[in-house]
């Protein structure tokens, strides 16, 4: 094939090439790489169930066993990710085929697994299963994020050590699985809370921008009536009501953060529905959402995909804060609630404040690093500076 025969990088691909050629982007790129690899085989690196054993003369994976649906479709996106990685082509189609395989797969991951209700886990550690048990391949990290190990009480806050890399928590559960199973909620809040605050903001700032006059006017005050919102204590409010519900935590981040979206959409949409393409596309019969969705908005995404990077961050702070005020989830591991342990007992306990503290930091640090090269990278006036 012919240099002139080869399809041209889309803008988005030539954007993202551009935001990784600086070190700062591929190194926050790296650390959120690790983070999701951690979220999505976090049953298979942190498990107090063995991944494989040959019992009486059968073969068992009490891990397979145990996982949720959730997991599941976790362990889905992610393999259909990495096979995506040999097939040539843009990173926007495959995080399309990717969203596409990980919703079609939900029904059917909801039907295939039923995790049981209650697992001892004392059962994986006595000298009877290890007796009974011809072959063990356990996970790198042997330990359940809920595994808090009550028959052996000296493991409360323990320091780290060749058993708990990371030291123990206050039910002696490993800091370290919870930490990998904690980072599931991290980036479920951020791209969840964030692509429902993208989807409203595209869908309001569009029609703010593209209509412009009175609907321009009924927009802006909706704009400002949400931005007055004081998202903390909407946050609180709703947790006082509802109870410690992650969803609703999605929910309310995501409605309450749509309008900085709706302002960068409406900027955009505004300076180009005067240009050449736009009216053609008008004269042409094209109904609204074709207008808006297949020719506005392709050219508008530039400060969109910065704000996205910014908002994700944003996201996962919020989480965090209420997390560690007590407010966040409580029947799963989050890095918040750990980092609260830190301060809640009585003496400082400095490895629940480095750990869970600094996963927090890095995970933020690479979302505003990326934001910052994909601000660099999107400027017009970019390559002219250097």
């Amino acid at each position: 094939m012919t240099e002139s025969q080869r399809r041209e990088p889309s803008w988005l691909d030539d954007t993202w090439r551009r935001a990784l050629s600086r070190t700062s982007a591929r190194f926050g790129l790296a650390w959120i790489g690790l983070v999701t690899v951690c979220a999505a085989f976090a049953p298979l690196l942190a498990n107090s169930r063995p991944l494989l054993l040959v019992q009486h003369g059968q073969w068992m994976s009490p891990a397979l066993q145990a996982l949720t649906p959730t997991d599941a479709v976790c362990l889905v996106a992610a393999v259909c990710f990495a096979l995506s990685l040999f097939a040539r082509i843009g990173i926007s189609r495959r995080l399309l085929l990717v969203s596409v395989v990980s919703v079609l797969s939900m029904p059917l991951c909801w039907l295939m697994f039923d995790p049981p209700r209650i697992t001892v886990y004392e059962q994986y550690r006595s000298d009877a299963f290890v007796a009974e048990s011809a072959w063990v391949v356990r996970a790198p990290v042997p330990f359940s994020p809920r595994d808090y190990q009550r028959d052996l009480a000296q493991q409360s806050f323990q320091p780290p050590s060749a058993q708990h890399w990371l030291g123990t928590e206050e039910n002696g559960a490993s800091v370290l699985s919870r930490l990998i199973h904690a980072a599931r909620i991290a980036l479920g809040i951020g791209f969840i809370a964030t692509g429902l605050a993208v989807l409203l903001g595209i869908l309001i700032g569009g029609l703010m921008g593209y209509l412009a006059g009175w609907a321009d006017l009924l927009g802006m005050r909706l704009v400002e009536v949400f931005e007055a919102v004081p998202t903390l204590f909407l946050l609180l409010a709703f947790v006082a009501f509802f109870g410690n519900n992650l969803y609703v935590l999605m929910l309310i981040i995501g409605v309450t953060s749509w309008p900085a979206y709706a302002r960068y959409v409406r900027a955009e949409f505004l300076r180009l529905r005067e240009q050449d393409f736009v009216q053609a596309a008008r004269v042409s019969g094209l109904p609204l959402e074709s207008v808006l969705f297949r020719h506005l908005l392709p050219n508008a995404l530039a400060p969109l995909l910065v704000a996205m990077s910014f908002g994700f961050a944003a996201a996962i702070l919020a989480e965090a804060t209420l997390s560690f005020l007590g407010l966040g989830p409580v029947d799963a591991p989050s890095w918040g609630q750990m980092l609260n342990q830190a301060v809640r007992s009585s003496r400082f306990v400095w490895w629940m404040a480095l750990f869970p503290g600094g996963a927090i930091f890095m995970t933020v640090l690479s979302y505003n690093l990326i934001g910052e090269a994909l601000r660099d990278a999107v400027d017009p006036h970019g390559d002219l500076a250097q």
